[in-house]
């Protein structure tokens, strides 16, 4: 039933002919934009638009914050961009090999694509798989798209584009390589997938103290406006406490599953703490979560019982 459902939403699509995401500009600090994605995963009807990308307006050009899930998507974020300012994009800044944050790169493979040298090689490495997931779940909103990685490592500590000055920062956990981004000229923080709100974290490539010690170092910075991967933006730091408190939740509920020896599937039906049950995919976020995470607890348990632990 939900396949055949999957394939209506699709044909509707294709009949419409025109895969239209829809994208709106919102203006969030001068001269820069947020094009909001839902809190939704990867679908035939969202057509992958499920992530925050950014734009910031200098007076040497346009620079990008996120390239979006497709080549379609960058194409019409482009339109999108050319209705705010006639000047061209001169760079973009992938935050994470996440194919929703960097697959509208083949659009704009002929200006700078700044990424942090480990998340190029994941590019490189996991690219084509990304791409056929992606296919499947999205259908023809991925017509024509190829994976196509970043072509520049990030100048760390700070890349200078006219009259704007943006922090390059590097750290890791949600996946191997995590690139924030200050823009030291308005006060704006682009966490990419290192915070979430109103949406659960995903973790299949995550490290979940390495997360947390980048969140405390994301919590030191000063900032005007923060701009997660996914959800609404802050002023308060409000989707690093999210984040941070979900993750410590989830480390917890492992450690402990694993020592009372829970299975997978027990540990997939655990109750989810009032916190985070508004948040969306919680249930399907935290099964996801133990299929990547949960294997490691349960050896350690098994390596400290055997070593005459847990007395």
């Amino acid at each position: 039933m939900v396949l055949l459902a999957l394939s209506c939403q699709s044909h509707k699509a294709n009949a419409a002919g025109d895969f239209d995401y829809q994208l709106q500009a919102v203006a969030i600090a001068e001269h820069t934009y947020l094009v909001p994605g839902t809190t939704e995963d990867f679908s035939m009807s969202n057509g992958g638009n499920i992530v925050n990308t950014a734009f910031v307006v200098t007076d040497a050009g346009v620079v990008l914050i996120d390239t979006g899930p497709s080549v379609r998507y960058a194409r019409q974020l482009a339109s999108v961009i050319a209705d705010i300012t006639p000047l061209p994009v001169v760079a973009a800044i992938i935050t994470h090999h996440h194919p929703d944050h960097w697959f509208g790169n083949q659009f704009y493979a002929q200006i700078p694509i700044y990424a942090l040298p480990e998340t190029i090689e994941a590019m490189v490495l996991e690219g084509d798989n990304f791409a056929d997931n992606l296919y499947r779940m999205s259908g023809d909103w991925m017509r024509s798209t190829q994976p196509v990685a970043a072509n520049a490592p990030v100048p760390v500590p700070s890349l200078v584009v006219g009259n704007h000055n943006f922090q390059l920062i590097s750290l890791e956990g949600h996946t191997v390589a995590d690139l924030a981004v200050l823009d030291t000229t308005t006060g704006v923080l682009f966490t990419g997938d290192l915070a979430f709100d109103q949406r659960t974290p995903t973790t299949p490539h995550a490290n979940l103290a390495r997360w947390q010690t980048s969140l405390n170092t994301l919590g030191d910075l000063e900032f005007s406006l923060l701009v997660p991967g996914h959800g609404p933006t802050d002023t308060d730091g409000r989707a690093i406490a999210f984040t941070r408190h979900y993750l410590t939740w989830l480390e917890q509920l492992l450690e402990q599953s694993a020592r009372t020896g829970a299975s997978p599937t027990e540990v997939m039906q655990a109750e989810i703490p009032a916190a985070f049950s508004d948040a969306s995919l919680v249930r399907e976020e935290l099964a996801r979560s133990v299929v990547h995470l949960y294997g490691p607890y349960e050896q350690g348990t098994l390596q400290t019982v055997k070593s005459g632990g847990y007395n």
